[in-house]
């Protein structure tokens, strides 16, 4: 059976009465999504769980989490590994989310930085809000004489493929200041009407990629600023410690590791130097 044909027969097992899982089948999707991802699901995990993977059984056509779970490892289902993941992972955004941090790099990271290009690195970046951010926030600062690009990056591709078209609800654009969002968001009109499109030449200055955090990372070249926001929370202290050590050999001496506000790399990294909380520095001398 194709996703295609799996997705149809969820559509109509949409008020399926919710399937219980048991403490064991629970705990083989822990131990799998923590393999797979680095998320930790706390105990008290199990209804969320259920409420996102419990359409999957009757679109699957599986009686109980216990035999979905044989079917994700089966592969007989392409694909359905990675519907179970985006189900699974949390892709909470928008623009302009924690404004200080984009006040910061405006004001203080982007006017010291060397010459030569600027390269961002978005590296949880979900439906690319936070990275179309980092876009209008370098176009201001650095305008078109400079060469600068930002990439983006999640393990979910369904949110990857958001990223791309940049097109969002108009209600999306609530936290956009009102003269970014005439620069640089085209109006949707007719049957787009409600909507609308991140400006091409943003666009053609972004490029989105599936990563996987918890794994080697891929040759994505250095990076003057990385935001790795929002996403440690999920990871355990040795998972935190594993991926900041991977972000950091992706880093040019310098460079600049913003986490979110309720995130600190206490106990994750000596490399860095805090230069305030949520704001790191790798220092100019690291090899």
């Amino acid at each position: 059976m194709s996703i295609a044909q799996v997705d149809r027969v969820a559509a109509g097992a949409a008020f399926a009465p919710m399937v219980a899982i048991t403490a064991a089948q629970f705990g083989r999707f822990r131990d799998w999504l923590h393999a797979s991802a680095g998320i930790t699901l706390a105990e008290h995990k199990k209804t969320l769980l259920m409420g996102r993977l419990g359409r999957r059984l009757a679109a699957c056509g599986v009686p109980d989490y216990g035999a979905y779970f044989e079917l994700l490892m089966s592969g007989r289902v392409p694909g359905e590994v990675q519907v179970a993941i985006d189900l699974l992972t949390t892709n909470e955004t928008y623009f302009f989310r924690e404004p200080a941090h984009f006040d910061f790099l405006r004001d203080q990271v982007l006017p010291a930085l060397p010459p030569g290009p600027t390269r961002v690195w978005s590296a949880a970046s979900s439906s690319g809000e936070e990275a179309y951010t980092l876009c209008m926030v370098l176009a201001e600062a650095l305008g078109s004489g400079r060469r600068w690009e930002v990439f983006g990056s999640d393990l979910s591709t369904r949110v990857l493929d958001s990223a791309r078209r940049a097109h969002y609800p108009m209600t999306r654009a609530e936290r956009i200041p009102r003269e970014l969002l005439h620069r640089y968001c085209l109006k949707g009109t007719g049957a787009q009407a409600g909507t609308f499109l991140v400006d091409r030449a943003l666009r053609a200055r972004t490029e989105f990629r599936q990563i996987n955090l918890i794994e080697p990372l891929p040759d994505i070249g250095p990076f003057d600023v990385v935001f790795l926001r929002n996403v440690m929370i999920y990871f355990d202290m040795a998972t935190k410690r594993e991926v900041v050590n991977r972000v950091l050999g992706r880093m040019r001496p310098g460079g600049w590791l913003f986490v979110s506000h309720s995130e600190t790399l206490n106990g994750v990294s000596e490399a860095l130097e805090m230069v305030r909380p949520s704001i790191y520095r790798l220092p100019v001398s690291a090899e």
